[in-house]
């Protein structure tokens, strides 16, 4: 008897700014053959511009593009295909959201200390987000708990080490 094909899984690798979600999530697509999303890109025109202008985003800017990313893993999952996509989900309540209803979703909660993020933020180019928002978004983090779907990543050392342990929780 053969073994049914495998449930599909939704990565989300979460973080604030400058954790290194798109690095890592490109890294587990890559390895694991998964289509990825950046989640940044489903973000309206309205909050790139408010972040841009150095305005962080509060609840109500941020429901519509955490629905979008919502409806993009359910897709997937509904087709049995596994998935990865960075959010940043820095609060619980945006993470029960992504996972309502859609039991492929865990997280991977990148976590990396202050003035590491700061530097990263500094010296990047390229994104709409000013590094002035990372304390906003450090306020805002509620930490991955125990009882949610999924696991922390502490990043220390290179991409391919980080990447080796979130690929080892997989």
């Amino acid at each position: 008897m053969n073994d049914p094909d495998p449930a599909p899984v939704a990565l989300v690798v979460m973080g604030v700014s400058g954790s290194g979600k798109t690095t890592v999530a490109r890294g587990v697509a890559d390895e694991r053959g998964w289509e990825f999303a950046e989640g940044d890109d489903f973000h309206p025109r309205a909050n790139v511009d408010k972040m841009r202008d150095g305005t962080p985003l509060d609840d109500e800017d941020r429901w519509p593009w955490l629905r979008g990313i919502a409806a993009w893993i359910g897709e997937r999952e509904a087709a049995g295909r596994s998935v990865v996509v960075t959010c940043s989900a820095l609060k619980r309540s945006y993470r029960e959201l992504l996972a309502d209803g859609h039991p492929s979703v865990r997280f991977c909660q990148l976590v990396v200390p202050e003035e590491v993020l700061a530097e990263r933020l500094a010296h990047r180019q390229g994104h709409y987000m000013p590094a002035s928002l990372l304390r906003s978004q450090l306020d805002t983090l509620q930490d991955l708990q125990p009882d949610e779907p999924g696991f922390q990543v502490c990043v220390e050392g290179g991409p391919a080490a980080v990447l080796a342990e979130v690929l080892g929780h997989l």
